[in-house]
C-alpha cells in the first residue's frame, strides 16, 4: 500500500497518484538557483541534486541527472506516442517524464512536476 503524506494538497495528490501534471511555468521552483537539493513532497526522499538542474525552456523543473535508484520508470502511451514516466522509487509518487533532449553529460531531461518537490537549501 502506498503512504500518502497527509500534509499533501489536493493538487500534489492528483499529479502524485493520479499521473496528472500542472500546468507548465507554475512552479516557483523554474527559478530557484541556490545549490540545494530537491526531494520527493510526498516521502521526502532526496531525488536531485541542485548542480544537475537546468533551464530546459520547457516550462518545469529539469534536471540532466537524478540521483542514483531513486525513480522506478514505466512506458507511458497517454498522448499517442511513447513517453517515459519515473515514479518516486520509495512512494510509487509520479513524478514526471524522461526526454532524450538534455544537456551532456547524459542528454536525459527529467521533467519534473515541481508541486511533487519540496527544495532544501545547501547550509
Amino acid at each position: 500500500m502506498i503512504k500518502k503524506n497527509p500534509d499533501l494538497s489536493s493538487k500534489q495528490k492528483s499529479i502524485l497518484f493520479d499521473e496528472e501534471t500542472e500546468s507548465p511555468g507554475s512552479s516557483d521552483l523554474n527559478n530557484e538557483k541556490r545549490e540545494g537539493s530537491y526531494h520527493c513532497a510526498n516521502c521526502g526522499i532526496k531525488l536531485f541534486d541542485s548542480k544537475t538542474k537546468y533551464e530546459s525552456g520547457s516550462g518545469w523543473p529539469s534536471f540532466y541527472q537524478s540521483l542514483p535508484d531513486v525513480f522506478e520508470t514505466k512506458t507511458d502511451y497517454l498522448l499517442g506516442y511513447t513517453r517515459t514516466e519515473y515514479h518516486c522509487k520509495h512512494c510509487k509518487g509520479h513524478h514526471g517524464h524522461i526526454f532524450d533532449d538534455g544537456p551532456e553529460p547524459t542528454g536525459k531531461r527529467f521533467c519534473n512536476n515541481g508541486v511533487c518537490l519540496v527544495f532544501k537549501p545547501k547550509n
